[in-house]
């Protein structure tokens, strides 16, 4: 099954609920002295950090984005323009939507929510950058928020959990195990709110890709992910995630 027709409030929906059952069993080690959550608030003491991949301005700022950076085994550019669907609406535009849609939700669970970027920066910022934020806030799970650009008959999502780096700033023993914990969650209840299928491009269909290749991974020293919520090269998956009328069903899904 792909895309529901509410497609980026459904995404935005499956990235809290994961992340809320995540920290309440506290799987990732909840710092010392935080607050106990109480029921009305069940991420009350909790740091998520959401990551919305790119930025709208990188096309302007080739030279600053462009730059390679150290990511521990290896140099990458600095940051990416993403890709974008037939019409024109942009992977960075979804991505900042839907981490802004999660965050409402999130703070209404009591959690602390940072954004590595909220339209606030003209370009980036560098996926070193993008690491370092979660790792200053001690981020209970950082949530790297992307869409795809496969070949058009592709569609479906996955989840990219970090691989064992350890080479230069980059040592990601500590945080693998919890990483994928993190992961698997995603992908089972992202799957089960969107009704979305696992990716029929990569990762044999499993819906889980480990990679080393990622700044944003190898350089985290808390457990985080990438969810490429679906591929905006694909008609459909295209159509559903400009769908309009979602922001409604967000805030009120009753309503």
């Amino acid at each position: 099954m792909r895309l529901s027709v509410r497609s980026r409030a459904l995404a935005a929906a499956g990235l809290p609920l994961v992340v809320a059952g995540a920290v309440l069993c506290g799987q990732w080690g909840s710092a010392p002295g935080r607050a106990d959550p109480g029921p009305a608030l069940p991420l009350l003491g909790k740091t998520v950090v959401l990551d919305p991949g790119h930025n709208p301005g990188n096309p302007s700022h080739l030279v600053e984005t462009h730059r390679l950076v150290d990511i521990g085994n290896g140099r990458r550019a600095c940051n990416t323009a993403g890709t974008a669907t037939a019409a024109g609406y942009t992977e960075a535009d979804y991505n900042l939507d839907v981490a802004r849609r999660a965050r409402v939700i999130l703070r209404a669970e009591g959690a602390t929510v940072v954004l590595t970027q909220d339209g606030d920066r003209p370009w980036g910022p560098c996926v070193t950058e993008r690491a370092a934020i979660a790792n200053r806030a001690h981020a209970d799970a950082a949530v790297a928020i992307h869409a795809d650009g496969a070949p058009a008959p592709d569609y479906g999502f996955h989840v990219i959990v970090p691989a064992v780096v350890v080479a230069g700033a980059a040592d990601t023993r500590a945080v693998v195990g919890p990483s994928r914990q993190l992961g698997l969650a995603l992908r089972a209840a992202f799957g089960s709110v969107t009704g979305e299928a696992h990716a029929t491009y990569l990762g044999h269909g499993t819906g889980l890709v480990v990679r080393s290749d990622l700044g944003g991974l190898n350089l985290s020293r808390v457990p985080a992910v990438f969810i490429e919520c679906g591929n905006m090269l694909n008609p459909t998956e295209a159509r559903q995630m400009t769908a309009a009328g979602v922001t409604s069903y967000l805030l009120h899904p009753d309503g």
